[in-house]
C-alpha cells in the first residue's frame, strides 16, 4: 500500500470519528437537564397487608413442678425407652423423675403407728365405758334401797346422802366414758388424715406427666435439690401437641382495629426463608403493653404444624391480609407523591395544588406524559400493598405512562464513574 493511500485512509478515519462526536454532542441535552421517569399503568391484583413480628409458641404448655422438697435421685424413661430429656415424648402418667423419699417414707410409718394407737384408744375407751356402766348399775340399786329405808334409825342420814352421791357420780362417769369413746374416734380420724397426707407426700416424690406431649425444657439434673415453698419449683415444660402451633404477634395500636378473628395471616421464619406458612387470627389479647410510649397488643395466630417444621420460639415475620382487589388499575406509590417543578408544569395547570392523601378512598393526583407534555389526572385511591396503589377516576387508562420521578441524563450516562460518558467507551451490561 502506498504512502498516499495510507494518509487518505487515516484522514477518512479521523473525519468519521469527528462526525460521530458531533452527532453525539448534538443529541445530548445540556448538563443537568432532567429526564422524567415514567411507568405504564397496569391492571393487577392488590393485596393489602399489615406487617408485624412475633414468636412461635406451643398452643398449650404445661409447667410440671414439685410439691415436695428433696434431691433428684433419677429420671424416668420416655415412650421409646430412653431417659427423660429434651424432646422426649411422654404419655399421661409417665414417670419423669423421682425425689429422695426416705424422710417421707418415715413420716408414713410414723402416721401408721399413730393411727394404730388411736384405734387402740377406742378399744380402751369402750372397755372403760362398760366398767362405768356396771358401776352405775350397782350405784342405782344401792340408791333405790336407800330410798326405801329413808333417813331413819336403820339408815343414818350421812349414809343416805352417800348412796345418792355415789349414784350421781356413776352417772357422770358413764357420760365421761361415752365422751372418751367419741374422742378416741376423732383421734382415729385425725391419725388417718395424717397418714393420708404422709402417703400423698410420699407419692409426690415420684413426678409423673399429667398430659401427653413432648418435653421442650428440662430444668433439673440428677443430684440437684429442689425446694418447695410458696411457689412450686418448675422441673419440666411439656408441650401438649406440637402439631398445633401459635404465633404470638405484637401489633401496633394504630393497626389493631384492622385485625379480627378468622383473618388470614401469612408468615415466614428465618429457619425456612423460602417457605411461606399460612394461619388464622385466633384471638386478640386485651392486656396491652407499653414500651417507650408505644402501645402494642398481642394477637394469637393459629396454624397447622403437622409436618413438624415449626419449632417453638422461632421468630416469625407475619403479614395480616386486610384487603384484596383483583384486576384493578394500579400505579406505583411514587406516582402519587411526585409533583413537578414550576418550570415543568404547563401554563394552564400552574394554579393546581396537590390534594391531601389520607388512607383509602382519598383523592390524589398523577401526572401523565403525553405528546411530550405533562397533564395531571385526579384519581381516587384504594387499597395499597406498600408498592402499588389502586386508582380509579378521571380518564386514566391502562398503559398510560405516569411520572414517578426525575432522572438526570448526565448521571445516568456517567454510571458508576461519575464523569461524562464517551459514546466510544465500553458500556456495562444492564439487566432488563
Amino acid at each position: 500500500m502506498s504512502r498516499t493511500v495510507r494518509i487518505a485512509l487515516l484522514v477518512a478515519a479521523l473525519v468519521a470519528v469527528g462526525a460521530s462526536v458531533v452527532v453525539w454532542r448534538s443529541r445530548a441535552k445540556p448538563e443537568g437537564a432532567a429526564t422524567l421517569q415514567t411507568v405504564p399503568v397496569k391492571r393487577t391484583d392488590i393485596l393489602a397487608t399489615i406487617g408485624a413480628t412475633g414468636t412461635v409458641e406451643p398452643e398449650e404448655v404445661v409447667d410440671v413442678g414439685a410439691q415436695v422438697a428433696g434431691q433428684i435421685n433419677r429420671f424416668g424413661v420416655d415412650v421409646e425407652g430412653r431417659t427423660i430429656d429434651y424432646g422426649s415424648a411422654v404419655e399421661v402418667g409417665t414417670v419423669l423423675a423421682e425425689i429422695d423419699d426416705s424422710l417421707y417414707a418415715a413420716d408414713v410409718e410414723a402416721s401408721k403407728a399413730q393411727l394404730a394407737q388411736a384405734r387402740a384408744g377406742i378399744v380402751s375407751a369402750t372397755a372403760n365405758l362398760a366398767q362405768m356402766k356396771a358401776k352405775l348399775s350397782q350405784a342405782r340399786r344401792d340408791w333405790e334401797r336407800a330410798q326405801k329405808l329413808g333417813p331413819s334409825e336403820a339408815l343414818a342420814p350421812t349414809a343416805y346422802d352417800q348412796y345418792m352421791a355415789s349414784y350421781e357420780v356413776a352417772q357422770a362417769n358413764v357420760a365421761f366414758a361415752e365422751a372418751a369413746i367419741e374422742q378416741a374416734k376423732a383421734s382415729v380420724l385425725q391419725a388417718q388424715a395424717a397418714l393420708d397426707r404422709a402417703q400423698r407426700n410420699l407419692g409426690y416424690c415420684t413426678i409423673t406427666s399429667p398430659v401427653k406431649g413432648v418435653i421442650i425444657d428440662r430444668r433439673v439434673n440428677i443430684g440437684q435439690t429442689v425446694v418447695s415453698s410458696l411457689n412450686a419449683p418448675s422441673l419440666f415444660l411439656i408441650a401438649k401437641d406440637l402439631r398445633r402451633i401459635q404465633i404470638w404477634v405484637s401489633v401496633n395500636e394504630a393497626d389493631i382495629g384492622k385485625i379480627a378473628p378468622g383473618q388470614t395471616v401469612t408468615f415466614t421464619v428465618d429457619a425456612f426463608p423460602n417457605q411461606t406458612f399460612r394461619g388464622q387470627v385466633g384471638k386478640i389479647r386485651l392486656n396491652a403493653t407499653m414500651t417507650q410510649n408505644v402501645v402494642t397488643y398481642t394477637v394469637e395466630v393459629t396454624t397447622d404444624n403437622s409436618d413438624g417444621k415449626l419449632l417453638p420460639y422461632l421468630t416469625a415475620n407475619a403479614r395480616f391480609e386486610v384487603g384484596q382487589r383483583q384486576h384493578v388499575l394500579a400505579v406505583p406509590n411514587a406516582a402519587l407523591h411526585w409533583w413537578p417543578k414550576p418550570e415543568q408544569v404547563p401554563v394552564q395547570y400552574r394554579d393546581l395544588t396537590a390534594p391531601p392523601r389520607e388512607g383509602a378512598h382519598a383523592t390524589g393526583t398523577v401526572w401523565v406524559e403525553q405528546d411530550h407534555a405533562l397533564r395531571p389526572i385526579v384519581v381516587i385511591t384504594g387499597l395499597t400493598d406498600g408498592t402499588l396503589t389502586e386508582v380509579e377516576g378521571g380518564d386514566l387508562a391502562e398503559d398510560m405512562r405516569v411520572v414517578v420521578g426525575d432522572e438526570a441524563p448526565s448521571r445516568r450516562a456517567a454510571g458508576a464513574t461519575g464523569g461524562d460518558a464517551s459514546p466510544f467507551a465500553p458500556q456495562p451490561l444492564r439487566g432488563r
